[in-house]
């Protein structure tokens, strides 16, 4: 997949695509065939300070954990953002959902892993 700025982080997606974080400051999902299908900054009219870590959770949400802001946000496929987590992370960088509900934080800046419960319900 060519012309990405600064690809950082990379998860696979449900339906056989894929999603990556770059250092200029955006989260973009591509389909199997490596054929964007949207920037998050675009669709959501979400600014991201420096996006790390990626993954999908069992629902098909994309969570990204955002190192300059200090957040961990979840995307859902429709709907606003929803911020996970707000305070408690100095540089969070890996991030990773089990199918039991826990979102997984890797936080560079106090060298752990924090986790975390969530369930998001839908509107």
């Amino acid at each position: 997949v060519p012309n990405l700025q600064g690809p950082r982080y990379v998860s696979p997606a449900p339906n056989g695509g894929f999603v990556v974080s770059e250092e200029c400051g955006d989260v973009k999902v591509f389909m199997s065939s490596h054929k964007l299908v949207c920037s998050l900054s675009s669709k959501y009219g979400h600014q991201f300070g420096n996006p790390a870590g990626v993954c999908v959770d069992t629902e098909g949400s994309i969570v990204v954990a955002d190192e300059q802001r200090r957040t961990v946000h979840l995307f859902p496929d429709s709907g606003a953002p929803i911020c996970l987590v707000s305070t408690g992370l100095r540089r969070p960088a890996g991030v990773a959902c089990s199918s039991f509900g826990h979102l997984f934080v890797a936080d560079t800046g106090e060298n752990c892993v924090k986790v975390f419960k969530y369930h998001v319900r839908p509107r």
